[in-house]
């Protein structure tokens, strides 16, 4: 009986150890606290812009205000109505997104690399724009993309 308790001891230290050892493994992250902030908003609006119909008009704009700055739905509001969409910077709409690098400009603003991927039987293919986000009043807002 004895030799079973020991056996269940040892195991459970090990198991103590192990768990010790891989939390101590884990990444750090090395991003600046402003391109984490930057990143978490561009996902977000990428997500909701992907999730619903990317056309170009005055209710498209609207729907995305709460991610944007004044002047850049200004800007959109003052354009013409286009097949083109501002966000991805095309009139064939892409399937995916990925946010890729992000470079900080300052404590106030950040650019992020998107990039877009279409996919289909034939061919992959693949392009990339700039977001700039800035803070503003501590939201993060998309200010531009180019």
């Amino acid at each position: 009986m004895r030799r079973y308790r020991g056996q269940g001891f040892s195991g459970f230290f090990l198991l103590a150890i192990l768990s010790v050892l891989f939390a101590a493994c884990s990444v750090p992250n090395l991003e600046s606290p402003q391109c984490t902030a930057g990143r978490e908003t561009v996902k977000r609006f990428y997500s909701f812009h992907f999730g619903t119909e990317m056309r170009a008009d005055a209710e498209s704009v609207k729907a995305r205000e709460r991610f944007l700055t004044a002047d850049l739905i200004r800007e959109l509001a003052g354009s013409q109505e286009t097949k083109k969409d501002y966000f991805t910077a095309t009139e064939n709409y892409p399937r995916a997104f990925r946010v890729g690098e992000c470079r900080s400009d300052s404590g106030s603003k950040v650019t992020l690399q998107v990039v877009l991927l279409w996919r289909n039987d034939d061919k992959s293919e693949q392009k990339e724009v700039n977001v700039e986000v800035v803070d503003i009043d501590g939201k993060w807002l998309i200010n531009k993309v180019f």
